[in-house]
């Protein structure tokens, strides 16, 4: 009797854990379909036609796709005045260097402040914290003194160099090797005759993968989205960013266009983040972690 009574006690406690699933995934469901609105609107207003942008109310799909408006914005493309290569040559080259000089950086910063011992430490890592209080807009002026002085202006060092120095990343290396790095492999590389370049190269930066991985994701969303900038006025030096902003500007007869601009706009991030998106959810559940 007591046998029976156990079971039937276990079989409802798995029915209760059953419904509880199905309510979690419901509402997990229904979030993601919420945050996905956004995007599944961009791309349906790409493939619009112009007179359906003006229905009211608004409609979230397209009755009749159409893909005039990826033709208008080629066109468009082809008769700017700087070649459109030249847009998306300046574009990926800031992307690229400016990421790849970010995360190098900003993990050799984070490796010495997070495993080696120097007066001012403390200080110093207090200051980079500080530093993310402020906004681009607040450093803008001193900046721009500053390049003015150093001959940056009208340069791509104005844009790259200063994605060098993002605090973001250092604070974001520096605690994710505090927790994940332990010092007892470090300790043991270096007996074994392990050189200080090869214990952070080989060692440290495999175990935080995840990290350089969200940090790449962050640097190439925000390069890769940079439009106008106040550093540099040349034409043939700005971004395609800034060339499609010029295109999203030209009125009502421009909106399809301007959506398909928006598209092609989200594409490299969303693809970016479709194949780091295991570690960037990695690095946000274990940074708040202590041992």
């Amino acid at each position: 009797m007591k046998k029976k009574i156990k079971l039937s006690r276990r079989t409802r406690g798995v029915k209760r854990s059953y419904i509880t699933d199905i309510g979690i995934y419901f509402i997990l469901l229904l979030f993601g379909l919420i945050m996905a609105l956004p995007l599944v609107y961009a791309v349906c207003n790409s493939i619009k036609p112009l007179e359906e942008f003006f229905y009211f109310p608004p409609r979230l799909f397209v009755e009749n796709p159409t893909t005039k408006n990826f033709k208008d914005l080629f066109r468009l493309m082809s008769n700017s005045w700087v070649p459109f290569g030249r847009y998306i040559f300046n574009t990926v080259f800031i992307t690229v260097v400016g990421t790849a000089g970010h995360v190098i950086i900003a993990s050799m910063c984070a490796f010495a402040m997070s495993k080696h011992k120097f007066p001012g430490q403390n200080l110093l890592f207090g200051m980079v914290v500080l530093s993310l209080m402020f906004s681009s807009a607040v450093t803008s002026i001193p900046n721009f003194l500053i390049f003015t002085k150093l001959g940056w202006i009208d340069s791509y060092k104005s844009i790259i160099i200063p994605a060098f120095s993002s605090s973001l990343g250092l604070y974001l290396m520096k605690q994710f090797m505090d927790q994940m790095v332990p010092d007892d492999i470090l300790e043991a590389a270096r007996i074994d005759g392990a050189k200080e370049i090869y214990v952070f190269w080989k060692i440290a930066m495999p175990m935080v993968k995840p990290a350089w991985l969200t940090l790449i994701m962050f640097s190439v969303q925000g390069l890769w989205g940079m439009g106008s900038s106040i550093y540099i006025r040349r034409e043939d030096l700005k971004t395609v960013n800034y060339a499609l902003s010029q295109i999203m500007n030209g009125g009502i007869a421009r909106a399809g266009a301007a959506a398909a601009a928006q598209v092609l706009m989200m594409f490299v991030p969303v693809l970016i983040f479709i194949f780091t998106q295991s570690n960037i959810i990695e690095t946000m559940s274990t940074s708040g972690m202590k041992d």
